[in-house]
């Protein structure tokens, strides 16, 4: 598992982005890799997984 903060989230779209508490690259997210429901500045728990384009948190939990 990794940590991290939720930069951004539009619900109505569905997406978001979050930044790896390890400083690595900001991680795409989509509503269906969400456990719990997010906003901005949650801090979160998530897996990574190859997407189509890049990686994507996956089984993402608000900590």
């Amino acid at each position: 598992m990794q940590q991290g903060t939720v930069k951004f989230f539009n619900e109505t779209k569905g997406f978001g982005f979050i930044t790896p508490a390890n400083g690595g690259s900001e991680v795409f997210v989509h509503i269906s890799g969400l456990i719990d429901q997010v906003q901005q500045n949650d801090q979160v728990t998530y897996e990574v997984e190859n997407g189509k384009r890049g990686l994507n948190a996956v089984n993402v939990k608000v900590v």
